[in-house]
């Protein structure tokens, strides 16, 4: 809709009195109309209009109404509604086959068709109005941010999440090493209900069957149990196609009786927490060869998210890049290395065998280098580059440990600096110190 709340409509007719008709019935009625003879030039007329509804006539001269309908891009272009003199079922079915909202037969009853015509208006400024809105909840989710890209990939991948977050279901994100399965679980867990909740991740490939129920469960009267860390959150089950079969029979009764019973209890201690799991491997596959439960996967595959490997968003390797060098200089103290046509290229011809993680780590090594004043994204691509790319002294050497260590600790606590303090075993007062003299920008890795 206009800003004013009036409808506007883009008619194309090439008969004359038939489309003074439709102007004259339509701006009765309070519609805002623009009216074209031929499709040759809807398409700058479509973007300086912004019709909320198109009404087109199926048979003219040059491009018919059927040929203008497959041209339209379905998730972005208004609803097209075909109106014809010569039409029939058959030519109406196709039709709507094709993506038209609805087809209209001449000579047409008025009341019917701006019944239609308003539906359509009104379906599309839903739509548009769930976009802005779904938009707006990204940038305040940081979602935007987290999944960064602008590939239709990357967009689908970031609407998935979105909905998703708002289910209790099982999630399991599917995807190579590298494409991003802790980012998703945890923008799952941060958009959900439960987000101030516990978000509890295990690495299945480390689980053993010695002393699981101990750890896993608890004993009564000495320790709660790591599973009862996810109670009210979320548990992440990574890597779940690797973890041990005895394991995998003790997870499954946890995920089905949402209870755990600690060593030396009488009474279990009921838990509530929804699971998401990933795996880098085809989990049907694990199942065939025996190496994954099927109930077990029955009970985590509620819903798949399959992660685009960065070969299949080749357009979001720049983006990305400009956005890892930037991290890497502020960590490091320098300056954003420049790009020259040569970098873009073998960025773009790379196969990112290890996908956004590799990227990641090639921008870092970029960055290093660009520190001495050489290097280049060529020779970042390298696997024995970051050889070339320590520190001259040792003094450098301590001091570029120390950010990264302590950088990684502040973007892995969200910026709870008693935690960070906790976790690198040093003081409040000496982390404070530290983040002073080496430049750290507590905002920056936030």
């Amino acid at each position: 809709m206009s800003t004013s709340g009036t409808c506007r409509i883009l008619i194309v007719e090439d008969d004359r009195a038939m489309r003074l008709s439709l102007i004259d019935l339509l701006e009765s009625s309070g519609w805002c109309v623009e009216a074209q003879p031929r499709v040759e030039r809807l398409a700058e007329r479509l973007e300086a209009f912004q019709p909320d509804v198109i009404l087109s006539d199926v048979r003219m001269p040059g491009i018919s109404g059927l040929e203008l309908l497959d041209s339209l891009d379905r998730d972005l272009s208004p609803p097209l509604v075909l109106i014809s003199a010569h039409g029939d079922i058959a030519m109406a079915v196709d039709a709507m086959q094709r993506g038209a909202y609805s087809f209209v037969e001449k000579p047409y009853e008025p009341r019917r068709l701006l019944n239609i015509l308003r539906h359509a208006a009104d379906q599309h400024t839903m739509r548009r109005t769930t976009e802005r809105l779904k938009s707006r909840l990204m940038q305040l989710s940081g979602l935007d941010r987290a999944l960064l890209g602008e590939t239709p990939e990357t967009v689908a991948l970031r609407e998935e999440v979105l909905d998703l977050s708002q289910s209790a279901a099982a999630v399991m994100v599917q995807g190579e090493t590298g494409t991003g399965k802790d980012l998703v679980a945890r923008a799952l867990h941060d958009l959900s209900g439960d987000a101030a909740g516990p978000f509890l991740a295990l690495n299945c490939a480390a689980l053993s069957v010695e002393g699981f129920e101990a750890e896993m469960f608890g004993a009564e009267g000495v320790a709660n149990g790591r599973l009862q860390g996810a109670d009210g959150g979320t548990l992440f089950l990574d890597e779940i196609c690797s973890c041990p079969m005895p394991v995998q029979a003790k997870l499954l009764r946890v995920i089905e009786d949402k209870q755990v019973l600690p060593l030396g209890a009488t009474a279990p201690v009921p838990l509530a927490f929804r699971v998401i799991s990933a795996t880098n491997e085809d989990p049907e596959q694990a199942v065939r060869e025996g190496r994954l439960r099927a109930d077990l996967l029955y009970r985590l595959n509620t819903t798949m998210i399959a992660l685009p490997t960065l070969r299949q968003r080749r357009n979001d390797v720049m983006l990305l890049t400009a956005r890892f060098l930037d991290e890497f200089a502020r960590l490091y103290e320098t300056r954003v290395p420049d790009l020259t046509p040569e970098d873009s290229a073998a960025l773009l011809a790379h196969d990112w065998p290890g996908n956004v993680r590799e990227l990641r780590s090639v921008c870092e090594r970029r960055v290093l280098s660009a520190r001495r004043g050489a290097g280049s994204m060529a020779q970042a691509l390298r696997r024995d580059a970051l050889a070339d790319d320590v520190p001259d002294t040792l003094r450098a050497a301590v001091a570029a440990f120390e950010r990264e260590l302590i950088a990684k600790a502040i973007t892995a606590h969200e910026g709870q600096m008693e935690a960070v303090a906790e976790a690198l075993g040093i003081g409040r007062r000496t982390l404070n110190e530290k983040i002073v003299k080496l430049g750290l920008d507590k905002g920056a890795l936030l």
